[in-house]
């Protein structure tokens, strides 16, 4: 399975935002950073924001803030938030399964238990557990 860029990029303005020591990010910031680009940025950053995960100010003084603490932050919420479609078969898209084997395959359900492995360690960890190295993170990132 590969998350999409998008929610690559999604957890990393998480972790920035987190591990900034002045109050507000910049979507510009962000992007240099991770050699992103800036639009990009501007499209996860509406998302998250949208979803209530970080507040955005506009204006002279503005930017981008957590809108909760990291450890009210779940990495699986926001994976399942960025990611649209977990369709790892043809079998799970109830509306398009035309495999003929469906009725009797067991992969289904092996898949469909792997799948549920993987959110629930996902779901056992929040943003603040992947910013406990935040001077390391700072220091890499060029944010000290």
């Amino acid at each position: 399975m590969r998350l999409k860029k998008y929610t690559d990029y999604a957890l990393r303005v998480l972790i920035y935002t987190a591990t900034k020591k002045e109050e507000k990010a910049s979507i510009k910031e962000i992007a240099d950073t991770f050699f992103i680009s800036t639009e990009h940025v501007r499209k996860v950053v509406h998302q998250l924001s949208v979803n209530e995960y970080i507040e955005t100010t506009r204006g002279r003084n503005g930017g981008i803030t957590l809108a909760k603490q990291p450890g009210d932050i779940n990495i699986g919420s926001v994976i399942r938030l960025m990611e649209n479609d977990f369709y790892m078969l043809e079998c799970f898209d109830g509306g398009h399964n035309q495999c003929v084997i469906t009725s009797a395959c067991k992969l289904r359900h092996v898949i469909g238990s792997a799948m549920q492995a993987f959110f629930q360690i996902l779901d056992s960890y929040t943003l603040d557990d992947l910013i406990e190295n935040k001077d390391e993170l700072r220091e890499l990132m060029g944010t000290e």
